[in-house]
């Protein structure tokens, strides 16, 4: 497309730590597993390698009520967003307790889909041009395309049923102690009282605030090499669609685990 540029915002967070297997005071409810999914952004081969992890380690360890959270931004800069949405919606036929979470990517996804030029500029500003590639299907008539030659087409490539998935998405679950959100909260907000924009977007107010907040926070959303365990909340958005990391959390009791989707290798701290 003429005169388009795409700017890939970094955000990593500071002083992350090595990690292993942790256990705290913080539980899941007993006889269920939970395995929350950090941000794909595009990668389906690493989703894909994580969905073989998970369920390797899921029958290994024995009989248990299993619920897989997708933490959100499953779209976007990586280059099979198309295929992550399809792959995510066909998961709940084998795993029916398959939640989403909506990631600022998915919401300016969807607002880009009305039809409105000014949404669409953005939305590709922040790594959509990915996206609108993999549905597209013809990167030369995408390049020669115009913006509003875009936000009027595009409606018409993306699967009602993506639509829709992606539409269902939740903001918050509440699993036994723990919380999981997409971006994080605002500290001294109740859970039930924080607003959409926070959940989907807040960072540094969040991430720098040591303070208790009732639930374990576990989200994606902001950058690190490795998971994130800080006393309050735990991120695991390890930067898959460049570090070629994905990385997952495996909740059981009071113990919790980290499983690694790489290209090069299958990776379980167990």
């Amino acid at each position: 497309m003429d005169g388009r540029s795409v700017g890939l915002f970094m955000f990593w967070k500071r002083n992350s730590k090595p990690v292993g297997v942790a256990r705290g005071n913080h539980a899941i409810p007993e006889g269920r597993r939970v395995y929350a999914i950090g941000d794909i952004h595009g990668r389906d081969d690493l989703f894909a390698q994580m969905m073989d992890l998970i369920r390797a380690d899921h029958a290994r360890r024995g009989p248990a009520d299993l619920t897989i959270v997708l933490l959100g931004d499953l779209i976007d800069r990586g280059p099979a967003s198309a295929a992550v949405v399809e792959r995510a919606i066909r998961l709940r036929e084998e795993f029916p307790d398959t939640r989403l979470l909506i990631g600022n990517h998915e919401e300016c996804f969807l607002a880009a889909l009305t039809g409105d030029v000014r949404r669409l500029r953005y939305f590709m500003r922040i790594g959509g041009d990915a996206t609108v590639r993999s549905y597209w299907n013809d990167d030369g008539s995408l390049d020669a395309a115009s913006f509003e030659e875009v936000a009027e087409r595009l409606p018409d490539l993306v699967p009602a049923e993506h639509v829709r998935f992606l539409g269902m998405g939740e903001d918050v679950i509440e699993i036994g102690d723990y919380a999981f959100v997409h971006a994080g909260i605002r500290p001294g907000v109740p859970l039930e009282k924080q607003s959409m924009t926070d959940l989907r977007w807040i960072r540094d107010e969040f991430l720098d605030d040591m303070s208790e907040h009732g639930k374990m926070i576990i989200h994606g959303h902001s950058i690190s090499a490795e998971p994130d365990e800080q006393m309050n909340r735990i991120g695991i958005d390890t930067g898959a669609f460049r570090s070629g990391i994905l990385a997952a959390i495996c909740l059981e009791g009071e113990a919790r685990r980290y499983l690694f989707a790489r290209e090069t290798e299958l990776q379980l701290i167990a």
